[in-house]
C-alpha cells in the first residue's frame, strides 16, 4: 500500500509539473495569436486550438491506448508508473491550456493598453502584467487539474501503471478483497483533500485582491 500511494503521488507531481509548462505555453500562444489578423498566425491558432480541443476530447482510458505504441518508444515500457506519464501529460496539458487561456482572457484590457502605452515590449506585457495579474487564476487551474490527475492515475492503474489503481483493481476487485479497495479508495480520497488544501493556501495568499 506504501509503495502503490508513492507510485501515484510521483505520477501526478511530475505529470503536474510538465503539464503547468506545457499547458502554460500552449495557453499563451493561444491567446497571443487569438486576435492578429495574420493570415499564418490564425493558421497556427487554428492548428493549436485544433491540438487542443482534440486531446481534450478523447477519454482517457481510450488515449491510454492509442499512446501504447509512442509510450513503448519513448519511455521503453508500457507497464509501470513511467509508461502512464505521456498519456497523463497529453491528456492534461490541452484541459490546462483552456484554462490558462481563459484567465489571460479576463484580465482588464486596460491594463495591457496601459503597459503598452508606456512601451513596454510583449515579453515585458507576458512576464510583468498577464502572468502576475493572471496568477490565482493560474494557481486555481493546475490545482483542478492536478486534481483530475490523481483520477486518471487510477484509471492508468487498471492497465499496469502502477499505483494505487492497479493495486485496488488486482489486489482489491479481482481478489475480491474489499478491504484493499476501500483502503485504496480513502487514500486517493485523502491524496485529493492534500493538493486542493495546498491549491486553495497557494491562490489565498497570492490573491492581493
Amino acid at each position: 500500500m506504501g509503495s502503490a500511494t508513492w507510485e501515484t503521488i510521483w505520477m501526478t507531481v511530475v505529470s503536474i509539473i510538465v503539464v503547468a509548462i506545457l499547458g502554460a505555453l500552449l495557453g499563451l500562444l493561444l491567446f497571443e495569436t487569438s486576435s492578429s489578423n495574420s493570415i499564418l498566425v490564425k493558421i497556427l491558432n487554428w492548428v493549436v486550438a485544433a491540438f487542443v480541443n482534440v486531446f481534450r476530447s478523447i477519454p482517457f482510458i481510450i488515449l491510454i491506448v492509442l499512446l501504447l505504441p509512442a509510450t513503448q518508444v519513448i519511455m521503453g515500457t508500457i507497464i509501470g508508473p513511467s509508461a502512464a506519464l505521456p498519456s497523463l501529460i497529453i491528456s492534461a496539458a490541452p484541459f490546462y491550456a483552456r484554462l490558462v487561456e481563459l484567465a489571460f482572457h479576463e484580465i482588464d484590457h486596460g491594463v495591457i493598453e496601459a503597459a503598452e502605452a508606456m512601451g513596454a515590449t510583449r515579453w515585458q506585457i507576458i512576464f510583468k502584467v498577464l502572468l502576475p495579474e493572471s496568477m490565482p487564476a493560474l494557481v486555481s487551474g493546475i490545482t483542478v487539474t492536478s486534481i483530475s490527475l490523481i483520477g486518471y492515475t487510477a484509471m492508468a492503474g487498471a492497465i499496469g501503471a502502477g499505483g494505487l489503481g492497479n493495486l485496488a483493481y488486482l489486489d482489491g476487485f479481482q481478489a475480491s478483497n474489499n478491504a484493499v479497495t476501500l483502503v485504496a479508495t480513502v487514500i486517493i480520497v485523502l491524496i485529493v483533500f492534500v493538493f486542493q488544501y495546498l491549491g486553495d493556501f497557494a491562490v489565498k495568499h497570492i490573491d492581493k485582491r
